[in-house]
């Protein structure tokens, strides 16, 4: 056998195995990544030891090994293993599965029945597992990428236990590439750098780690080595994991909007990239920015605004990639920008109030009289015209009477907004006097 760092000059039959399958774990022990399931004290393991699965849903992103442990679970506990993608199956293939483990069952053995992406099943073919579950027919393993709270059924969730699978970590695609290593018996041809851009390349994917390695081992020609830039001509790139209408989309402009909020620039701008270089649509990034800037930031810099819809017209206007650039402007002065949220907060309130108060008239003297029956009902009467007064300011009470005053909005003093305090303050003081409270 040569070296574990020899020439590699030896190459695999071209029919042989992807290496993905050839180094599918044989025992949950050896499944990497996910040792708080499959771990010594893991949940997984908990369970068979105590000789009842039960219904679960494995959640969590590609590559991170939820069929394997499915097949494997199959194995510990000796449950017919059987698998069905709700890409590729109906409601006749799944009554022909339905119809197999009942036989099975009858004859004395249960199925273990894996369901690949399970929430692409509507929520009737959802139902139809309900009472095979129920009566013990099958162990239903459900793997889905997507959040199970918003893609799967109430009734399926509450007779099922969610398991969480975890993308994995640098530490355990290293420990995949040293096994691909040890199987290919020959060292991966890339320095120290180029090892670490693979494992980033990878994007917590198992699967796409081992698949990435293949391609280097392919393109590599003896005793040759790759630096960084050498890999990412290889394999050119690989596009991120990410579903702009799911959950990696949602969890992505969570993060730039928290970013912003937070007052960290350079946080911001690295998710304004990723999602660019997903591919997210740039018209549904820049109406995001300006949400930020009226939910965040509000009066507290009024020229936040402006300049977020100033970086959607000039995307329209540029395109990509140089349109980009605008929408990194602005990410940066909204991130660097004083934050309020007091309009925001005050227009919510306001929204409760006039839902709770939606059926009273305002105040008869701010209403107009253009009839002679409304100026007998005293419309318009006693109004005080503000430009007339002095500082151009009645200090008249424009809430329904029978409401009272409210206050919805209250300014901090940061920013702009510290400006606008000082003028609700002087405005409140001449309000006091003109009505004879401050005497």
């Amino acid at each position: 056998m040569a070296d574990l760092f020899g020439s590699g000059e030896e190459t695999k039959p071209a029919t042989a195995a992807p290496l993905a399958d050839r180094l599918r774990p044989k025992n949950l022990g050896e499944v990497v990544g996910q040792e708080h399931l499959t771990g010594e004290d893991g949940a997984l393991t908990r369970l068979i030891r105590s000789g009842s699965l039960g219904s679960m849903i494995f959640w969590g992103p590609p590559g991170t090994g939820k069929t394997t442990v499915a097949r494997l679970l199959a194995g510990e506990t000796s449950l017919a293993f059987e698998q069905i993608s709700a890409v590729f199956s109906g409601v006749a293939d799944l009554k022909k599965v339905f119809e197999s483990a009942k036989l099975r069952r009858s004859n004395g053995r249960q199925t273990l029945l894996f369901v690949d992406e399970i929430h692409r099943f509507n929520r009737a073919q959802q139902d139809s597992f309900l009472p095979v579950m129920e009566d013990g027919t099958v162990v239903l393993v459900g793997a889905t990428t997507e959040n199970p709270s918003f893609e799967l059924n109430a009734a399926l969730l509450s007779r099922s236990r969610v398991m969480t699978f975890r993308s994995l970590g640098e530490e355990s695609l290293e420990r995949l590439l040293v096994r691909a290593e040890q199987t290919e018996d020959k060292k991966l041809p890339l320095d120290e750098q180029a090892r670490a851009m693979l494992l980033r390349m990878a994007d917590g994917d198992g699967r796409a780690t081992l698949t990435l390695a293949e391609e280097v081992w392919r393109a590599a020609r003896p005793g040759e080595v790759f630096d960084a830039k050498a890999l990412q001509e290889i394999v050119q790139r690989r596009a991120p994991i990410y579903d702009k209408g799911q959950d990696g989309h949602y969890n992505l402009i969570s993060a730039l909007h928290k970013s912003v909020r937070g007052s960290d620039p350079d946080a911001a701008l690295y998710y304004l990239a990723r999602m660019l270089d997903a591919g997210e649509n740039p018209l549904y990034l820049g109406r995001r920015l300006v949400r930020m800037a009226m939910e965040d930031i509000g009066l507290a810099d009024p020229q936040a605004l402006v300049i977020a819809n100033a970086a959607k017209d000039a995307y329209d206007y540029l395109g990509s990639p140089e349109g980009e650039l605008a929408f990194a402007e602005a990410t940066v002065y909204l991130a660097t920008a004083p934050k309020s949220n007091a309009v925001y907060t005050a227009y919510k309130s306001a929204v409760q109030a006039a839902k709770e108060n939606g059926s009273l008239l305002p105040p008869k003297h701010i209403l107009n009289a253009p009839t002679k029956l409304m100026k007998d009902e005293s419309y318009g009467e006693g109004y005080l015209y503000d430009h007339d007064q002095p500082d151009a300011f009645s200090g008249q009470d424009y809430f329904p009477e029978a409401m009272g005053r409210r206050k919805f909005y209250d300014p901090p003093e940061r920013g702009f907004e510290r400006e606008i305090h000082k003028r609700l303050d002087y405005w409140a003081k001449i309000r006091r006097e003109r009505s004879g409270e401050g005497q």
